[in-house]
């Protein structure tokens, strides 16, 4: 981006520009309305989250249902969360346009579509299609965090981020468990009738307490020729990330992928600086209330998903030079502790918030996950150790993170395009996931005692990086009552 741009005060960024035709606040929700729409919100998360993890125990038994290779079962989960980086941004922005209810239950309709191929596919590709379009139930989480923002006061608002933001690692820890004695003992068809229920009760609910609501951009249309150019970029990207792993990021493909996504990249913000409605300005990009969130999602991503999803899994159940645990013992120690107590420390870091404030929640959350990474790098050849700092990753990562992450990224989005942070926010989730497993693959992969360490080493550093990128948050408004 070579062309000279006015850079936009942080401040005008976010209060500036305001809607058209403004409309005025609903009223705060409270008591059994406030928490009759927590509940609506949470099934509809659920929708998505079920669909994430009750599918994982499943994979081989659809592998073999199909007659697939493992390349084939791994788009299975490769497609459904590439449709949610994808779906977050644009239906984020779309609601703007359309409703939030009207999205909600727009996005649950695309998955339940998607819910019933997977149940009657009669071939691998089909189901894949299927995962694809059930991916794009992801963009319910921005669309709720929206929702509560805009019916909420301040500090119910802050917990209610929270206890979305615990679903967001799993039912406790145990979702994945049942889908797989769902899968033994009524096979994987069970999962999707589970999720398809969900889904439709969710509907029923969003029809009956989600306000209606007016939309923010009363004028101006959808800016779908930025939505094309950047679900492009995010494709792009994407198969650069796993193609540059597997051959290697010197080959003629990857180099290829790489020109298509500076390509399709540039070509966005190209198409943002002449669209009346953008999907997200220019200026904003540049704003230090958007970038800083999106850069601190991205590196945080990168730096711990990899430590508790990767590199600590293949160390546990590496019976030469790891803890040479089983499978099933390994997840029970290792990810059932963290995603269990992040259900009660997400809720707890968002009725903080309301106290400490959400900068200040952020940053704790950083600091401390940071202090985690260190322990496990530092401690690596002992198993408890690694356990406890895990473990309390379910405290700082899971629920002071995601939790304020979150909520800043409704706070700190533009006023003229509320939708636009929280689903681009959104998308960076799975980027930054993506390309910590890509970068330290290669040394964990080794198997030996000195890869495990500089992988743990070289996600310490990326978590350092996102805390250093923390500080230059700037702080919302709702701050200045905490």
């Amino acid at each position: 981006m070579n062309t000279p741009i006015t850079p936009v005060p942080d401040t005008e960024a976010r209060a500036s520009a305001a809607p058209a035709s403004p409309t005025s606040a609903p009223a705060a929700k409270h008591g059994a309305q406030a928490t009759l729409l927590i509940i609506t919100l949470l099934l509809g998360v659920l929708s998505f989250q079920l669909n994430a993890s009750m599918v994982t125990p499943a994979l081989p038994q659809i592998g073999a249902h199909f007659g697939a290779d493992a390349a084939a079962v791994g788009q299975i989960q490769s497609m459904f969360f590439l449709a949610g980086a994808i779906s977050g941004p644009i239906m984020g922005r779309w609601s703007d346009f359309i409703g939030r209810r009207r999205a909600l239950l727009l996005v649950l309709a695309v998955m339940a579509a998607g819910t019933l191929l997977c149940l009657f596919a009669p071939s691998m590709p089909v189901l894949i299609v299927g995962r694809f379009l059930q991916g794009v139930s992801s963009a319910i989480f921005a669309l709720a965090y929206i929702v509560l923002r805009e019916n909420l006061d301040t500090k119910v608002f802050g917990t209610s981020v929270g206890i979305i933001a615990a679903v967001n690692g799993g039912v406790a820890g145990f979702d994945g468990y049942v889908g797989g004695l769902m899968t033994e003992a009524f096979g994987f068809q069970s999962i999707f009738l589970v999720v398809l229920g969900i889904a439709a009760i969710a509907g029923v609910c969003i029809i009956r307490v989600v306000p209606a609501g007016t939309p923010v951009a009363s004028t101006g249309r959808m800016d779908w020729w930025g939505a094309a150019l950047l679900s492009i970029f995010l494709v792009c990207l994407s198969f650069f990330v796993s193609t540059g792993s597997s051959a290697g990021w010197g080959s003629a493909e990857a180099l290829l992928l790489l020109a298509a996504t500076a390509g399709s990249f540039i070509g966005f913000v190209t198409i943002e600086k002449r669209r009346n409605s953008p999907l997200i300005a220019v200026h904003h990009l540049r704003s230090r209330s958007v970038w800083t969130v999106i850069a601190t999602t991205v590196l945080t991503l990168a730096g711990v998903f990899a430590i508790m999803n990767f590199t600590v899994v293949l160390l546990s159940q590496d019976g030469t030079n790891g803890y040479g645990l089983g499978a099933s013992i390994s997840a029970l120690l290792f990810l059932t502790p963290a995603a269990l107590i992040g259900v009660f420390a997400a809720p707890l870091a968002g009725w903080l918030t309301s106290r400490t404030g959400w900068l200040k929640t952020l940053r704790i959350g950083t600091a401390l996950s940071l202090a985690c990474a260190v322990a496990a790098a530092l401690f690596v050849d002992n198993q408890w150790a690694v356990l406890a700092a895990v473990a309390a990753l379910g405290i700082f990562y899971n629920g002071f993170f995601l939790t304020s992450i979150n909520g800043l990224s409704v706070l700190l989005s533009p006023k003229d395009a509320p939708g636009s942070l929280p689903g681009i926010n959104g998308a960076s989730f799975g980027i930054g996931a993506s390309l910590g497993v890509v970068l330290v693959a290669p040394f964990a992969g080794l198997g030996t005692s000195g890869g495990y360490a500089v992988a743990l080493w070289i996600s310490v550093g990326i978590t350092a990086a996102a805390f250093l990128v923390s500080l230059l948050v700037p702080a919302p408004d709702a701050d200045a009552s905490a």
